[in-house]
């Protein structure tokens, strides 16, 4: 598996004019897998080994930053113009609004595991905020926008947005800065 999670992408039996289609939401929900994963890892190896607990740290981290500025760009843009609201959300402004709120705490939980010394307690609590944090988050928005998108959107346009974010998380496997943004203006910029 190269850095950062990326990996070969599972497409999709579904079938539209003889092709293979993948779909966002399938991509995105293999994140989530693989977040899950790797906070498990770091849950599983000694305190003692900070260097391989450092590494995978490292790798998390980086893969959660790439991972929300993907659906940042290339899923939230799409959902705000097709979705209806979903999972107990009044409209796709409302779940867009809330996953750009989440996502700046996931941000905010992962930089202050860098107040810490890799393998102490402090790090290890600051982690598993850091997974507390990203873990509701990702249940929000597996009930919600992509519950949503899979009910609103065409598989033709789910799988060309896979293709999209396939792409970006290749291109910035090794990372992209983290920059907060505000809800608000979020999905005021990027509503049809």
């Amino acid at each position: 598996m190269a850095p950062c999670g990326f990996r070969h992408v599972r497409a999709i039996s579904n079938r539209t004019n003889g092709k293979n289609k993948m779909d966002i939401t399938q991509l995105i929900l293999d994140d989530h897998h693989e977040q899950r994963r790797l906070f498990s890892i770091v849950d599983q190896i000694d305190r003692g080994d900070t260097r391989t607990l450092g590494a995978i740290w490292s790798r998390l981290s980086a893969f959660l930053e790439i991972h929300a500025e993907a659906e940042e760009r290339i899923f939230y843009p799409a959902l705000l113009r097709v979705g209806e609201g979903a999972g107990g959300k009044d409209d796709a402004a409302d779940e867009t609004e809330h996953a750009i709120r989440d996502h700046n705490k996931i941000r905010d939980a992962v930089s202050a595991v860098a107040n810490h010394k890799v393998g102490s307690d402090g790090w290890f609590t600051a982690v598993a905020a850091a997974n507390k944090e990203n873990g509701d988050h990702m249940a929000e928005e597996e009930r919600e926008g992509l519950t949503d998108f899979r009910l609103t959107a065409e598989l033709g346009m789910r799988h060309d947005l896979a293709v999209e974010f396939v792409a970006f998380e290749a291109v910035h496997f090794a990372g992209v800065k983290a920059v907060d943004k505000d809800p608000k203006a979020y999905v005021e910029a990027n509503s049809p």
